[in-house]
């Protein structure tokens, strides 16, 4: 006899629209792809570091322009660390000669054909990880716009350099244009966090009564375990929620911010955690912190319906 399952009124009504819930399939399909092809990177690291090839040392990002010529050009045969150095990009920090040094290994050749074979698997995701950016950006453009505006402008500081992994159409835009609002302006929100934000909440803020509801949903208020009138414990319930995982790494982001928020994170974050009630330490102060963002997004969401 087959079970049936009854699902709750409240469970159903925080389900998004299905044009969001197609545009959640791509964006979960993406960080999915992500993941696997970094497993390929750290097997990349690995095979250079058996051959006493300190890449890592000398570049920041062996992905990067310079380290992917670098380690095509290993793969291709090429073993001189003269010659590898000098496909060095003119902004890499790290001098030739220092480069040289870190290049001066053993090429043995089992190690060559562990490293051959991870860099075709990490080019094979790169190339999924491209068609389905392709059907992000598609996937986007069929919403109807809310606004047909251009971002407005602040005078705060913008990253000019696009973070990794970031898709290369104008992400910002689409979102801006989707919603009506810019959630960037919030400090510690960029396009990809808000991106995986709106997929998984949905454009229909007023699914959320009140953002005691939508902070709850997310797993990021306070508990309350009460007994016998006391309470017991404040811990946040235990929610598997990926909206929530992106206003916990934006509040991480914070760490060296300037903002209201960024002072906010520190002050809970002090190492006088446990000597002082009013200090959380970093893991309690990254979930309040991210609390604190989705009250702040829930606010502009719903204001600006």
């Amino acid at each position: 006899m087959s079970k049936i399952y009854h699902f709750s009124p409240f469970t159903q009504q925080r389900r998004p629209e299905d044009q969001t819930c197609v545009l959640r399939s791509y964006i979960r399909q993406r960080d999915t792809l992500i993941k696997s092809a970094s497993v390929h990177v750290q097997r990349m690291q690995k095979a250079l570091i058996q051959m006493n090839v300190h890449l890592h040392k000398v570049i920041s990002d062996v992905t990067g322009l310079t380290g992917m010529k670098i380690i095509k050009a290993i793969v291709a045969g090429e073993q001189d660390p003269q010659v590898l150095a000098s496909l060095k990009d003119p902004r890499i920090k790290s001098s030739t000669a220092d480069i040289s040094k870190a290049l001066t290994g053993d090429y043995l050749c089992e190690h060559l054909f562990v490293l051959q074979q991870e860099l075709t698997l990490y080019e094979v995701y790169q190339q999924q990880i491209t068609a389905v950016d392709a059907q992000i950006e598609k996937c986007l453009a069929s919403f109807e716009p809310k606004t047909l505006l251009q971002p407005p402008t602040t005078g705060r500081k913008r990253r000019k350099k696009p973070t990794a992994n970031h898709p290369t159409f104008d992400l910002h835009n689409y979102l801006y244009r989707m919603a009506g609002v810019d959630f960037t302006l919030i400090n510690g929100l960029d396009a990809l966090t808000v991106r995986t934000i709106l997929s998984e909440v949905g454009l229909d803020p007023k699914r959320f009564p009140t953002v005691k509801h939508f902070t709850s949903w997310l797993g990021l208020c306070p508990g309350q375990k009460v007994t016998g009138g006391q309470v017991k414990s404040s811990k946040t319930r235990t929610v598997v929620n990926r909206a929530a995982n992106a206003f916990r790494m934006a509040a991480f982001s914070l760490t060296q911010s300037r903002s209201a928020v960024g002072a906010f994170y520190r002050r809970l974050r002090s190492p006088l955690a446990g000597l002082c009630p009013s200090r959380l330490g970093t893991p309690k102060a990254i979930t309040a912190t991210a609390h604190k963002l989705a009250r702040m997004f829930y606010l502009i969401f719903r204001t600006s319906t």
